[in-house]
């Protein structure tokens, strides 16, 4: 018996997470998902008038929530950087469904320009982010002229590549790639504090 009609945006969302991750995303439907919050179809539809919308609400989800918890960290700032890697290097591997619900909305929002608004919106909000922990890792950027700003754009266009890369290959090395990225993006840090270190 289907529980109260009581149920909130975040049990909906719970109940799609769970049937991508128990059946895959071709089985996700609305009605799905109100089987699985033990709801009406009604009910979901009232949150989320069409599957694209519940995706992009998905896909919001995890990234913001992945963020909130890289910025609520009271590590110390190369800490907060390999945590936001790890994210990105576990989207590319157990939680794969990320990108695939990601690049689904994308190919969809070619033909619909609020979802084609949607994402770029979630876009900017990444690229602002990286931007704040690059420029809290690094003192200056490494490039003369390669502004924060650009720097934050161009890793996160290099995080979804790798993950296209990953999603269309089996074989794809993620665990070399993503240790070698983490290097390559605390070098920089690492000479801050040579550089420091010598002057003293």
């Amino acid at each position: 018996m289907a529980k109260p009609n009581v149920v909130s945006k975040r049990d909906l969302l719970d109940s799609a997470k769970t049937c991508i991750v128990e059946q895959g995303m071709d089985k996700l439907t609305l009605k799905a998902v109100a089987e699985g919050a033990g709801v009406t179809q009604g009910t979901v539809y009232y949150h989320f008038r069409t599957k694209e919308q519940l995706l992009f609400e998905i896909v919001k989800d995890l990234c913001e929530s992945s963020w909130e918890q890289v910025e609520n960290n009271d590590a110390p700032r190369h800490q907060k950087l390999q945590e936001a890697l790890k994210g990105a290097h576990k989207r590319c591997t157990s939680d794969l469904f990320y990108h695939q619900l990601f690049f689904s909305l994308l190919a969809y929002s070619f033909q619909h320009e609020k979802t084609k608004e949607q994402l770029n919106n979630l876009l900017s909000f990444e690229n602002e982010t990286l931007s704040r922990q690059l420029a809290s890792l690094w003192d200056t950027s490494p490039v003369e002229g390669v502004s924060f700003d650009t720097w934050g754009i161009l890793l996160n266009a290099l995080v979804d590549g790798l993950a296209i890369q990953a999603l269309l290959s089996d074989s794809f090395p993620a665990d070399k790639v993503y240790s070698e990225l983490e290097s390559l993006l605390t070098y920089r840090a690492t000479k801050n504090k040579e550089e420091e270190c010598e002057k003293k």
